[in-house]
């Protein structure tokens, strides 16, 4: 991205994915959690249901028995049995009351003795429970029926709901039971109330008896889960947060290292995003094409072009700028070598260096590569010094510029009189070209002092026996007084501004045809 002119946009960027970062660890060890507690409460409800089961099956095989042991006496006067009737209740467990039964017809009870009352077989789920909210010695309680029938016999033996109850309450504790004989529900209060109940909505199973027509629901109500979560993982609760701000501060450290310009710039290199740019340069005299400085741009893949001003500096201050030089050159070469026969030789190449590329010999190699590409004569390859830092003239510096010069390399001062030290590049180089600054040229006709600097500048490079190239040049009138003052090459918008490859082929190929 550019560097200077997008930073300030991306920093709420930058903080949304830090809190993002953050959330992660958090929120899916939330879910986890969450999940986790599901299948714990799922665990419960199922082990509960099946205890619930067990424990009513074990009252029902009381009561079965009692109704098992009195059935042969079924059909016998009820004062020659009520003794046996109420020996059944005093010796099992849970029974509440025993009945016997002819022909559907109650006739004789351990409560009350004889005793004329009908029953209706459909009122038994199954033919043998039934699950009642009360009866006339205590409506308020409810009783579980057990009815054996078998022909003209029957018994019945009643099951207190009170027991019933106590089971729900005590082995449910948070989990809520209930009891389903056909289209009845016990619940742990101890009342009955008629299908349907509410759902119930978390961790729900239902489990049915194998041996008695009854069924068990188990389950909780909304909202168990946050508060079984709430109760067992406090300690893992501050943990997640824990995670989260290491999560969070670590990815704001990542995002500020892959952010910072050299990643951005190492990133935009490995891309192939940047790309040559090529201006005319003319001769003075015909304003034929002479050659074309090759500049460098930034083909960003969400921000589109880049000005170099927004990057050139950052890549220099990194060194990445020798990495990007050679890719340019590199590019350009590939251009340039199908188009090498239509290009009027010498044809002038200008590539723009700097005191990066100064301090080892590999800018050697790369000119050489550039330059072998290339037939004999066809290729002036210029190197373009800036000033934006000082170049020092050391041992390697001395064998750098006279193995480039071996090569029939060019050196141009690029912004003369603009930069650090161009008299003093002049001493201790052997350049070849002077390239007059814009800022100069543009004061031609309007500003007599800038005039003066600029023909010393002309006045000075022609007593140095140097070729100079104009920047800048955007008028006729710049165009003419640069002519009649002897500035060998023009470059500027009034010639073409830069273009891209494609376009520069383009270009080339009209000015060819015409």
């Amino acid at each position: 991205m550019p560097l200077t002119a997008t930073r300030s946009h991306t920093r709420p960027r930058r903080y949304l994915v830090t809190l993002l970062c953050g959330l992660v660890p958090i929120l899916s060890g939330l879910a986890i959690l969450y999940m986790q507690a599901e299948r714990t409460l799922a665990q419960q409800t199922r082990q509960t249901a099946e205890e619930s089961v067990r424990q009513i099956e074990l009252m029902l095989d009381n009561t079965a028995l009692a109704a098992r042991e009195l059935l042969p006496l079924a059909g016998q006067p009820c004062e020659a049995v009520k003794l046996a009737l109420r020996e059944q209740v005093t010796r099992r467990p849970f029974v509440r009351s025993t009945n016997l039964i002819w022909d559907n017809s109650l006739y004789c009870s351990s409560l009350f003795g004889a005793f004329e009352e009908r029953v209706n077989p459909g009122d038994y789920h199954q033919g043998t429970l039934w699950l009642m909210d009360g009866n006339p010695v205590t409506p308020d309680t409810a009783l579980l029926v057990y009815r054996l029938n078998v022909g003209h016999q029957g018994a019945l033996a009643t099951l207190d709901g009170y027991h019933l109850a106590n089971v729900l309450r005590l082995i449910g504790r948070q989990t809520r039971l209930r009891l389903q004989v056909g289209p009845n529900w016990l619940t742990a209060d101890g009342k009955v109330r008629p299908a349907p109940l509410p759902m119930l909505p978390v961790a729900r199973h239902e489990l049915g008896s194998s041996r008695y027509a009854f069924n068990v629901e188990a389950g909780f109500d909304k909202g168990e889960t946050w508060r079984y979560m709430a109760r067992e993982y406090p300690p893992l609760f501050s943990l997640l947060i824990f995670f989260g701000v290491v999560a969070g501060t670590l990815g704001h450290w990542l995002q500020k290292r892959a952010s910072s310009p050299s990643r951005e710039l190492q990133r935009a290199l490995e891309a192939g995003e940047f790309v040559p740019y090529l201006q005319p340069v003319v001769h003075s005299d015909s304003k034929r094409w002479a050659g074309v400085e090759v500049l460098m741009r930034w083909n960003h893949p969400k921000e589109g072009l880049v000005r170099p001003d927004l990057f050139i500096p950052f890549a220099e201050h990194s060194g990445l700028i020798v990495a990007m030089t050679r890719a340019l050159m590199q590019q350009t070469m590939h251009l340039l070598v199908p188009l090498a026969p239509r290009l009027e030789a010498p044809f002038h190449v200008g590539i723009n260096i700097t005191a990066r590329h100064c301090q080892d010999l590999a800018l050697v190699d790369d000119c050489r590569e550039f330059l072998g590409a290339f037939a004999p004569g066809t290729i002036t390859l210029v190197l373009e010094l800036t000033e934006r830092e000082l170049i020092e003239p050391t041992p390697v510096t001395q064998q750098l510029f006279g193995q480039l010069r071996e090569l029939g390399v060019k050196i141009a001062l690029d912004d003369f009189g603009t930069g650090h030290s161009s008299l003093a590049y002049l001493r201790q180089f052997n350049v070849d070209f002077l390239k007059i600054d814009q800022s100069f040229v543009a004061m031609i006709g309007a500003d007599t002092l800038s005039r003066h600097l600029l023909d010393s500048i002309i006045e000075l490079s022609g007593k140095l026996g140097l070729d100079m190239v104009a920047e800048g040049v955007e008028t006729v009138e710049q165009s003419d007084y640069l002519s009649a003052h002897g500035v060998n090459f023009l470059q500027g918008y009034l010639f073409g501004r830069p273009i891209s490859g494609q376009a520069f082929i383009e270009t080339l190929a009209g000015i060819n045809g015409s």
